[in-house]
């Protein structure tokens, strides 16, 4: 009855995973319960890349670890970490490849020096918006197809964050022109970063801790980090007053919760279900978080002085060009990226034109309307 009643506390998800818990019981096998059914208690621990400044990116894991506890009556307890208190934060995948932490929360972009495949686990130059990700993930064969990518490094992961359509970012100086951006030093992460690097610019992968300094001393010139939030609270408007968008690079980046595969193959079906829920709903209430706080976000900044910019035709349809190119590169050599490449272009042609149809039309003529 106890934990029913925490159960009817936790999120939507819970109840669903509760029932997933309720068939499981009988046939539970898993060497870690005991002989009476009981269900052992359990400590992980998560690293994350992220500072415990960003209550979105870090409250998220924080989210996900209460859930799990929540819906396990407090037997399953996962402690997060921020960026740097166990291990840096673009180091995740190799401690929970490691073993050093049983699982860890960051973006797969971070990895792609190790297989370029784990960029579309997050998202890829001129790709899907947040929710077409998920559909591509959840119901579009996604999930599957990385995390056999993932699998290699001896990694499960599970979608755990979206942070929705990201900004283009904050630059010193007017960014007008492709010319503009040969020699312009820019923290920029992921493909978009090869991309940005193809079109002349001096590309820093800086942790998300260390952008406001960089940026604010004049060790970079310009700096993408999520979007109007997040951005505010590093303080980012403070080093730099123009703001340009879109953010083509992330137009619908997922946060991945990955797990070292041994210790997956330890818990029990129970507590496997269980997770599999807390990071379907920590994912949904992420992208909630962003799509509401982001609208309040952007009028405090313009407010305050910041300057609203968008990129030129000229460099969008440049930058498109040498994604594309960058892309078709990559499946040329490596036959993962290709297999996962051709099936991911098939779901977002499907995709973008039938979201022309029911989305796009509507939010023009919404926009437009008096």
């Amino acid at each position: 009855m106890k934990r029913r009643q925490l159960l009817g506390q936790s999120a939507i998800a819970a109840g669903t995973a509760a029932g997933l818990v309720a068939c499981g019981k009988a046939t539970t096998s898993n060497n870690q319960a005991t002989a009476g059914g009981e269900l052992p208690n359990i400590r992980w621990r998560m690293v994350t890349s992220w500072p415990k400044s960003l209550d979105t990116l870090f409250g998220g894991a924080e989210d996900f670890c209460k859930a799990i506890a929540a819906m396990t009556g407090g037997k399953f307890q996962i402690t997060p970490y921020a960026a740097g208190e166990i291990v840096p934060g673009l180091e995740v995948l190799d401690a929970v490849q490691n073993g050093t932490v049983e699982c860890g929360h960051t973006a797969s972009y971070y990895y792609i020096g190790k297989n370029p495949a784990l960029g579309f686990a997050c998202v890829m130059p001129f790709g899907l918006t947040a929710q077409q990700q998920n559909a591509w993930l959840y119901a579009g064969g996604g999930l599957e197809m990385i995390q056999k990518v993932y699998s290699d490094f001896n990694i499960i992961n599970f979608t755990a964050g979206n942070t929705g359509a990201q900004m283009a970012g904050w630059f010193k100086k007017p960014v007008e022109s492709l010319a503009d951006l040969r020699g312009l030093k820019m923290r920029i992460p992921g493909l978009g970063g090869q991309v940005m690097a193809q079109l002349g610019v001096n590309v820093q992968v800086i942790p998300g801790g260390e952008l406001f300094l960089a940026l604010d001393r004049g060790t970079i010139d310009a700096a993408e980090w999520v979007g109007p939030y997040d951005d505010e609270k590093l303080g980012l408007n403070k080093a730099a007053k123009y703001y340009y968008y879109p953010g083509w690079w992330e137009p619908g980046p997922s946060l991945d919760v990955l797990v070292n595969q041994s210790q997956w193959a330890k818990l029990p079906p129970e507590y496997q279900a269980i997770f599999q829920e807390a990071a379907r709903s920590a994912n949904l209430l992420m992208l909630s978080r962003y799509e509401t706080f982001n609208s309040i976000a952007l009028k405090t900044l313009l407010d305050g002085g910041t300057i609203l910019k968008s990129f030129s035709p000229e460099i969008l349809t440049v930058a498109q060009e040498t994604s594309r190119a960058l892309l078709a590169e990559f499946a040329s050599k490596d036959a993962q990226f290709k297999e996962i490449y051709q099936q991911w272009q098939t779901f977002r042609s499907q995709m973008f034109s039938w979201n022309a149809i029911n989305e796009l039309s509507y939010t023009k003529f919404v926009e437009k309307a008096p």
